[in-house]
């Protein structure tokens, strides 16, 4: 098969981020599928636009055997909701462009956020003499995430105008494929999908790269976490991430001179929040920066315990943190200050973290002590969560499970 994604954040080689189809495209073109890629040229940890793809609309490089055609995205994404929404035009004008050089196309999935990217995948499918079946990927629900957050407001045209695109996509794609059951039970009760045409192909992790290593590491050593007790949140540092309560919790740790909270990622909110923990004058908090991918693995075995925290929003009671199964498929136990699907998965099915409430400094820093107290049930936590990484969340299985989702449609 010849396989097209839409996917506007489709890693560059080296990046920090979601390398979800990243892999996945790996593993189909290892499987002898041709792979196709329309990707934006902004880099999503830092912002900015490399220069080898400033004044291009497309350019066309090789990843490995994968064919990534990068979109021209306009520069202001880093520039608030008004510029970022520019830059999500931009980049559906520019792969709609694209997809019309990529040839012989067998099946097209096109990935939201951005929910832009349904207006190229659509196009790529129907603007051919043969139409193709095309697959709408919802990673996250807009524009519900940025109406219940603030950035959107209920009502407004905008609003209006992107939540009919989310129905046309959701009708008009030959499959929908959520990555959490609440997605699917979501759309079941607005009605945008009836059952049989919804597909639930999670998240998972990488376990040949994210595997269990020693906690005295050169990136331990580097990163000058000494033998502290180190709690790590590895990601985005934006608004929906609410690290701020990290802060908080750091605060009423003091008197813990053993215990770390490290944050390794980027984001508009990482100089402010640095800043504010130097105000402080807090020493047991420290913002890393971003870090290569490659680099990861090393860095997430260095620490003991992985955090994976948002704001506390109804909408954020659906989804499951990418970080969670790296830090699962690591053997290492999870603070999740995250409610809903992510806290029945992690702490009920899994049983391979602790919850704390989101956005309460005083029940995080509680159980960060807790957990620095407890050597033993951490290790088990660890065992558990790569055991259950392994039977159902890896890389290998969840691609060998889309293969099969795409070849029913292309057979039919």
């Amino acid at each position: 098969m010849h396989i097209l994604v839409v996917h506007q954040y489709y890693l560059m080689p080296g990046r920090p981020g979601g390398s979800r189809f990243n892999e996945f495209a790996r593993l189909w073109s290892d499987a002898g599928h041709h792979v196709s890629v329309l990707a934006g040229t902004v880099d999503y940890g830092s912002g900015e636009i490399p220069e080898r793809y400033r004044g291009r609309i497309v350019i066309h490089e090789r990843d490995g055997a994968v064919d990534v055609y990068r979109c021209w995205t306009p520069p202001s994404y880093s520039h608030g909701f008004l510029g970022r929404a520019v830059a999500f035009a931009g980049y559906a004008a520019s792969s709609s462009l694209a997809s019309l050089r990529v040839h012989d196309v067998d099946v097209v999935i096109a990935t939201s956020p951005p929910l832009t990217a349904a207006v190229t995948g659509w196009l790529a499918g129907h603007a051919r003499l043969r139409r193709v079946p095309w697959i709408f990927e919802i990673r996250d629900l807009w524009p519900e995430s940025a109406v219940s957050t603030g950035v959107l407001r209920e009502g407004a045209a905008l609003t209006k105008a992107l939540y009919a695109l989310e129905r046309f996509a959701c009708a008009s794609a030959s499959k929908v494929n959520v990555l959490t059951p609440a997605f699917r039970e979501d759309l079941l009760r607005r009605k945008l999908a009836d059952a049989v045409d919804i597909a639930f192909i999670p998240n998972g992790a990488d376990v040949s790269m994210f595997r269990p290593g020693p906690r005295d590491n050169a990136a331990r050593r580097e990163l000058g976490w000494g033998d502290r007790f180190v709690v790590m949140y590895a990601g985005a540092h934006g608004r929906a991430n609410a690290l701020g309560q990290l802060v908080e919790a750091a605060e009423r740790l003091r008197e813990r001179p053993d215990i770390l909270i490290a944050c390794v990622g980027d984001g508009p909110e990482r100089a402010a929040l640095a800043a504010d923990a130097e105000r402080r004058g807090l020493t047991n908090i420290r913002f890393h920066g971003p870090s290569p991918k490659e680099r990861m693995a090393d860095i997430l075995n260095a620490c003991d315990v992985g955090a994976a925290v948002l704001q506390n929003n109804p909408t954020f009671r659906t989804v499951y943190p990418n970080k969670v199964f790296d830090y699962m498929a690591c053997e290492r136990p999870t603070l999740l200050a995250i409610d809903g699907v992510a806290r029945e998965l992690l702490c009920d099915q899994a049983r391979a973290g602790v919850f704390a409430k989101p956005e309460d400094p005083e029940d995080l820093a509680l159980r960060i002590r807790q957990l620095a107290d407890d050597p033993a049930g951490r290790a088990e936590m660890g065992r558990r969560g790569r055991e259950w990484v392994i039977a159902n969340a890896t890389r290998e299985s969840l691609a060998a499970r889309y293969l099969e989702l795409m070849r029913e449609l292309v057979g039919r």
